[in-house]
């Protein structure tokens, strides 16, 4: 598997923001942090504990 380097990732980022536009891109990096969370949960299994807290927080 080929390396990513500085400039690719400069690159892929200018795309971003073209493609996105400056209003769109905060979001949209939220929602793939969002969802990398939620897959690396799942993948642990800390998503069963995130519920109980949720569940504890809203009773309080």
């Amino acid at each position: 598997m080929p390396n990513i380097g500085p400039l690719e990732i400069i690159v892929v980022l200018v795309i971003a923001l073209v493609v996105l536009g400056p209003r769109r891109l905060p979001e949209f990096g939220r929602s793939v942090g969002k969802g990398m969370r939620e897959f690396k949960g799942a993948l642990t299994g800390r998503e069963e504990e995130d519920r109980s807290e949720e569940r504890v927080a809203e009773r309080a």
